[in-house]
């Protein structure tokens, strides 16, 4: 497979522009825009006009050409001059006009960024251990890996309405850099015996309710790799609840079903994919042993560290809370290109990294980043953040305002600082972490900071342990108390923060930091406000946070399972495994009859025969759509040895048509509907714009 080098549209750009001037003539409605909004990465902010976006950075590889189109974004289009480096290796940049968004896309698509389900109920940004390709521990160079994922599944009908959001790591060796036991789906690099492979973890997932993930796979070949990913991403689309957005994480799934159950569901989706991508090519790395060298440890090393390769370092550029101004990305891209580097990566701990650096221009590259206000990674600012009340509409604390007030200290201790409990900055990874919530005392709304100690998300740590729930004007109190507490209990052994604070218990957190947790009548006022703030505490209702996307209905997730099937049916069909194919064109007809009955104010049945008859009861102005149903039902219903090649061809080609019909008819009723890239190809219809067009040019195409 094709390394990426260029994953921008530009059609799919000027289909965005067209709904942004739609939207704001006032011809399309709030929740349609939204969703289109989000699917292109732009997201809404706290402030009323503005908006956030996202740009993609897969495994967080960056070029001089595009550290200079996000300057350029920055300086041209955005009213507050700062990119913001985040926990998943994207690059944020806030202020933006809303009518200036489509001018941002395409300045970051002539670098080959793209914002594309950056946001939204897809698959996010992949990262990856920022080292890969250098890294002298690693089995192979993951990249290779990961851009055949991020190929696949962008633009994939099967990810453009999961039921929330899933999130991907790459690690290249057994240590996990990258963190994968807190992500949805982990990928990591494994050797067994003379073998090498990937282990994969699924089911990971920090904010609400917290849990580690399984192991699905022990060990597989490279040749399953997609496969298996996208068996649990089919898990996670036909299994998680779409009804209840607090419990619609592939991590509740492991809940409901119990980790044994979860990996039995798996396998049945394993069954389909691997016979379904059987053909298709897959990514294939360079593979070796590794050596003993030190674990950078998760994020990325904090110093000058020696790659694989003879005479190169990897060289970190330490980013304050992950912020970087206008200037100062022109001048890293001018720096980089002045000493013929090429490679920059985001780090997890929202910082850069230099790759391929010679020993010989270690010193000047110091001079020169002193010249733009930046420097290596000092000991103690290992402090990372999100934005917070700053500009998102979740925020319940300022966590920018009081990350820069916080010290890891001579130990050099990891702290992650979240504005609300989605846990955007990782706190349950953190040496410490803290999320912003507020509690009620003595009659009054009071800002808190939720404690985590301990965690860390590589192979051989774990979740943090929960602590107390500290005010917010009494954190930096207790921060610091946890680390002289840690000091002095660790002096001479040396113990890492972890080994030491899962040591200690919940208990002992708890009643160590009690007294911090009690506010008498007449501390009140000193403790009202949160930082950086001059008025008493008060959590805003912005109308909730856009991280799940628009509201969705249901019709809209079926139609792209539909096309997940229809992807699956045809690629059968080229295999010459009727059977299977058959049952593809099955589902199809199913999810869409179901889906078109609902709507019509009918059942749901499981009998596509009794299907067909209850839309017909419910859509009698519609024959065509039912009688359409019945002949499928029957056709369907023969004997397997009577498929044959011609007689399916022309069979999907009717429930193409059909299918095409079927969304004429429920794109009339629910205008707001957005089936982009879910519909079949049609003489005359586009997929991208076919809910653009009128109605009568839906039919032309169909009749075509």
């Amino acid at each position: 497979m094709t390394q990426i080098e260029n994953i921008a549209n530009d059609e799919e750009i000027g289909l965005f522009e067209q709904a942004v001037q739609s939207f704001l003539a006032s011809d399309m409605d709030a929740d349609r825009f939204t969703a289109t909004r989000l699917q292109m990465g732009v997201y809404g902010q706290r402030q009323e006009g503005v908006n956030m976006v996202r740009i993609k950075v897969p495994g967080g590889r960056l070029n001089p050409t595009q550290l200079n189109a996000i300057a350029d974004v920055l300086v041209n289009h955005s009213e507050h001059d700062v990119a913001h480096i985040t926990t998943r290796q994207d690059i944020q940049v806030h202020y933006i006009p809303l009518a200036h968004t489509p001018a941002v896309l395409r300045r970051l698509a002539d670098s080959g960024l793209t914002t594309r389900e950056a946001c939204g109920n897809t698959v996010r940004n992949v990262t990856a251990c920022p080292l890969a390709g250098v890294c002298p521990r690693e089995h192979v160079d993951v990249t290779t890996h990961l851009d055949g994922a991020v190929l696949h599944f962008l633009r994939n009908p099967l990810n453009q309405q999961l039921p929330r959001k899933f999130k991907i790591s790459f690690s290249g060796c057994e240590a996990d850099c990258a963190q994968g036991m807190m992500h949805d789906l982990g990928v990591v690099a494994a050797r067994q015996g003379t073998h090498f492979g990937f282990k994969v973890l699924a089911g990971g997932g920090l904010g609400h309710k917290p849990r580690q993930a399984i192991v699905v796979e022990p060990f597989i070949e490279e040749k399953d790799l997609l496969p298996v990913m996208e068996a649990i991403i089919a898990l996670h689309n036909r299994y998680s609840d779409r009804s209840k957005r607090a419990k619609s994480r592939i991590k509740f799934l492991v809940d409901r079903f119990g980790p044994e159950g979860f990996i039995e569901k798996y396998r049945e989706e394993l069954s389909r994919t691997k016979s379904a991508l059987a053909p298709r090519e897959y990514p294939q790395g360079n593979w070796s042993g590794g050596v003993d060298a030190p674990v950078p440890g998760p994020g990325a090393p904090r110093a000058v560290y020696a790659q694989k390769q003879a005479g190169q370092s990897a060289f970190p550029i330490g980013v304050p809370l992950g912020d970087l101004t206008g200037p100062q990305l022109h001048g890293i891209a001018a720096l980089v290109e002045r000493h013929g580097l090429r490679d920059v990566r985001t780090t997890q701990d929202q910082n850069l990294m230099l790759l391929n650096v010679p020993q010989a221009v270690l010193s000047e590259l110091r001079t020169e980043l002193a010249a733009l206000g930046l420097h290596e990674p000092q000991t103690g600012d290992n402090v990372v953040a999100c934005p917070g009340t700053s500009t998102c509409r979740l925020g319940i604390t300022s966590s920018m305002k009081v990350a820069p007030k916080l010290n890891g200290g001579a130990a050099n201790l990891r702290i992650r600082v979240s504005g609300c409990h989605n846990g955007c900055a990782q706190p349950e990874t953190g040496d410490i972490g803290i999320y912003g919530e507020g509690k009620r005392l003595h009659g009054k709304l009071l800002p808190h900071y939720q404690t985590y100690f301990g965690g860390n998300g590589m192979a051989g740590g774990g979740l943090a342990i929960k602590g107390p729930s500290i005010p917010t004007a009494r954190i930096e109190t207790a921060i610091e108390r946890v680390k002289q507490a840690y000091g002095a209990a660790t002096a001479a052994s040396g113990e890492s923060f972890f080994v030491w604070a899962q040591h200690q218990g919940q208990a002992y957190f708890k009643e160590f930091l009690a007294d911090l947790t009690v506010v008498k009548p007449e501390e009140m006022q000193s403790i009202l406000r949160d930082h950086g703030t001059e008025s008493d505490f008060k959590v805003l209702q912005l109308g909730g946070g856009e991280c799940a996307g628009a509201s969705q209905l249901q019709i809209g997730s079926d139609f792209f399972e539909a096309a997940h099937e229809r992807n699956y049916r045809d690629a059968l069909l080229f295999q010459r495994k009727y059977p299977e194919a058959a049952k593809c064109a099955e589902a199809i007809v199913h999810l869409l009859g179901q889906a078109v009955t609902q709507l019509a104010g009918g059942k749901k049945l499981d009998d596509l025969t009794d299907q067909a008859e209850e839309l017909a009861r419910a859509l009698p102005a519609q024959p065509p759509l039912s009688e359409g149903l019945a002949r499928f039902a029957q056709a369907l219903s023969r004997p397997e040895d009577d498929f044959t090649e011609a007689s399916l061809s022309q069979l999907f080609r009717d429930i193409d048509a059909w299918t095409l019909a079927a969304a004429e008819f429920c794109l009339a009723r629910e205008p707001q509907l957005d089936l982009s890239g879910a519909l079949p190809k049609a003489r005359g219809v586009r997929p991208l714009n076919f809910h653009r067009l009128p109605v009568a040019a839906v039919s032309a195409g169909v009749a075509g």
